[in-house]
């Protein structure tokens, strides 16, 4: 398997992902490999003394940068020398087999959707994130790739992220909620009562019906769909409120006498340990052809080496090869 990774993306590129590609190293069989997507001069600066131990490691050379702050697909267009573009570019030419970025998403995804093929039956894809909320995980699609969607694609959706519940979190029958302002039948928006419509004919879904953000964090449901727009605000939500739960915990902790506090702090490192984005190796694109990983912009070296493990199972799991057998089941 090559895994394409964008050095250059993220607040703290290159030299966390850098570290975290190289800790990946620990777990991929010998005949995997790395391939680093950057700066030719300033990568092989970095990577000289892993390069000489590891032959599995390669250097993509791109002498551009797309920045948190470009309009993604002028970007796309424009630097077509960037990291992120020779990445796609490598999964595009079967050059790689997976592809990860902790770089801007709009432009990830714009890259995506006009280098990569949908997958047979998908009309656009989505990004699927999994969240922990206290029970197992919950599966939000989609959490940025389509703001505007149509209850088409939510449908489509649905069906996407069952056949990853049920492919990488082993969940025989994914229960599927449809995010909404309540649960009584006649609230919601024309998008979402016309998506429901077609979740509660789709025999082949295990749709449970609207559910409220609150639902998130119960044992309501397995995946959650909802637009691109609503599903990555919701997604900054919970990790706001997880940095102020955590900082609000701290300074009662730093109250406490040190004896308790002690005690207490395994506890608590743990707990949060549970809900740090960084523990569940990123996004997964789903639709497109490759396997697609897109990470948090603030990822550090655990999350692009949790990235190249989620990665790898998906793989070993065949996640595409099991989602196109789905939708051509559907159109049979």
């Amino acid at each position: 398997m090559r895994i394409a990774i964008d050095a250059m993306g993220g607040d703290h590129s290159p030299d966390k992902i850098i570290q975290g590609a190289i800790e990946s190293l620990e777990f991929l069989p010998s005949d995997d490999a790395i391939i680093l997507v950057g700066p030719e001069e300033l990568l092989r600066e970095k990577l000289a003394a892993v390069m000489a131990r590891y032959s599995n490691v390669h250097i993509e050379p791109a002498s551009q940068v797309i920045g948190m702050d470009d309009s993604p697909v002028e970007a796309v267009r424009q630097k077509r020398d960037s990291s992120i573009v020779r990445m796609v570019k490598l999964a595009a030419a079967g050059k790689a087999d997976a592809i990860i970025s902790a770089g801007n998403t709009g432009a990830l995804v714009a890259a995506g959707v006009l280098m990569l093929d949908a997958l047979p039956g998908v009309e656009r894809p989505g990004i699927a994130i999994p969240i922990p909320n206290g029970y197992n995980r919950v599966l939000l699609c989609d959490a940025g790739a389509n703001v505007q969607p149509k209850a088409a694609h939510l449908h489509q959706y649905a069906i996407l992220a069952s056949v990853y519940s049920q492919t990488l979190y082993d969940v025989a029958a994914p229960r599927v909620g449809l995010l909404n302002i309540g649960t009584e039948e006649e609230k919601g928006t024309a998008l979402v009562k016309e998506t429901r419509l077609l979740l509660e004919k789709d025999g082949g879904l295990n749709f449970v019906g609207y559910i409220e953000g609150r639902d998130i964090f119960t044992d309501r449901c397995d995946v959650v769909i909802t637009d691109g727009f609503t599903g990555n605000v919701v997604l900054k939500v919970i990790e706001g409120m997880g940095g102020s739960l955590l900082r609000t915990l701290k300074g009662q902790m730093a109250q406490l006498p040190a004896p308790s506090a002690a005690e207490l702090a395994p506890i608590i490192k743990k707990t949060f340990n549970l809900y740090d984005h960084e523990e569940y190796g990123g996004a997964l694109l789903l639709g497109v052809s490759g396997l697609f990983l897109k990470v948090h912009g603030s990822a550090g070296h655990k999350a692009i080496r949790n990235a190249v493990h989620a990665a790898k199972q998906a793989t070993v799991h065949n996640i595409n090869e099991r989602i196109s057998a789905r939708l051509s089941e559907r159109v049979a």
